[in-house]
């Protein structure tokens, strides 16, 4: 049921096209009036009246009719109306009442329109990490455990090289592969994926070389020797639900990483990119993506990709001749998880199979 209500979300954010930062612009069917349905986002009812719907909080602006656009209801009948600048607003109106005979309905769901909650996307969304290279080398891990194997599963006592808060619960993480950021060549951190959670039954001593104690009571594969542990809500919630908005117009980074490690990757896949909190990324931050054309150079049998190009055509090639195609945009992502560096996000609509290295900016 979710993944129908999300796939209807995403299909309504298709046709979004950025126009200005701040100015509002009315598709040319936008209609006077909208009821509103049961699933609706802000996100949904702005994209019918606006080609750009990530300007939504200037088209709910409060007003004596909407005090509060979060309790809109399905329904609930809104009119676009403009304001003395002539720039547009919605209002709410109030509909007809239309009684039968035989049946009673009732016209509203009692449940107010979100934006976009957790609860539609969280099939989609890892709970992979990032740690840095001073967490790697300062955070707690598993030395072995009760049983002497090579890994464990479910209800194994782990032994941890770290001092525990008896009684809370933590999550262990292999330590995956170095990331780096592929325009700085800098090391940003280590791709770190959570293998299963346990409960501190002994804090340890460290100091004495006493080991803590962990109660592995979730494990998604096999924890091995080494598995990094951190406390389990360190970097790991999320918020309720998403307020989405076009991303900051100096934002222009990479993809580096996708969750499923293939080599190409499309809607409801999450992937990471080069760009972060440093960066002024934000949670709902939605972006473009797109990738640049293959650039052509002249040579004596005619136009020729450069890359496919021998080092004698380059050389021999006109000043200038050496052509820079466009870049293409292939769909839209949404940022859920943002770290110093970099930031994690659900595609949510392509029409390319998307790649590493696709460049990510505002939409």
């Amino acid at each position: 049921m979710y993944k129908k209500i999300l796939i209807s979300f995403f299909c309504l954010i298709l046709p979004a096209f950025f126009v200005a930062a701040d100015e509002l612009t009315l598709k040319k069917d936008a209609p006077k009036t909208y009821i509103v349905k049961k699933g609706d986002t802000l996100w949904d009812i702005s994209g019918v009246f606006l080609k750009q719907p990530w300007l939504w909080p200037k088209l709910w602006r409060l007003n004596p009719e909407i005090n509060n656009p979060h309790l809109i209801y399905p329904g609930d009948e809104l009119r676009l109306v403009f304001d003395k600048n002539g720039q547009p607003m919605l209002v709410k109106g109030k509909p007809e009442l239309k009684w039968s005979p035989k049946i009673r309905k009732q016209l509203k769901d009692q449940s107010p329109v979100s934006i976009i909650p957790l609860s539609e996307i969280s099939a989609y969304l890892r709970y992979e990490n990032l740690f840095t290279q001073e967490q790697v080398d300062t955070l707690p891990y598993v030395l072995g455990s009760d049983e002497g194997h090579k890994s464990s599963i479910d209800s194994f006592r782990l032994y941890i090289k770290g001092n525990l808060e008896q009684g809370k619960t933590y999550g262990i993480y292999n330590k995956g592969e170095k990331i780096i950021d592929p325009e700085t060549n800098e090391l940003i951190g280590y791709y770190a994926i959570l293998v299963g959670t346990g409960k501190a039954l002994r804090s340890g001593d460290i100091a004495n070389k006493i080991p803590a104690t962990l109660y592995l009571n979730s494990a998604k594969r096999e924890v091995r020797s080494g598995a990094l542990v951190v406390p389990v809500n360190d970097n790991q919630l999320l918020p309720a639900y998403y307020t989405m908005q076009a991303a900051d117009e100096t934002i222009k980074g990479k993809i580096i990483k996708a969750a499923s490690d293939n080599r190409e990757f499309a809607k409801l896949d999450v992937v990471m990119i080069n760009k972060g909190q440093q960066d002024q990324v934000k949670l709902g931050d939605i972006m473009a993506i797109s990738r640049q054309s293959p650039s052509v150079i002249e040579t004596r049998h005619g136009p020729m990709y450069t890359k496919d190009a021998s080092r004698w055509d380059k050389l021999a090639s006109a000043e200038g001749s050496d052509y820079v195609m466009p870049s293409e945009k292939l769909g839209k992502l949404m940022i859920f998880k943002v770290y110093d560096q970099v930031s994690m996000g659900l595609i949510l609509t392509t029409h390319k199979p998307i790649r590493l290295q696709d460049m990510v900016s505002a939409p």
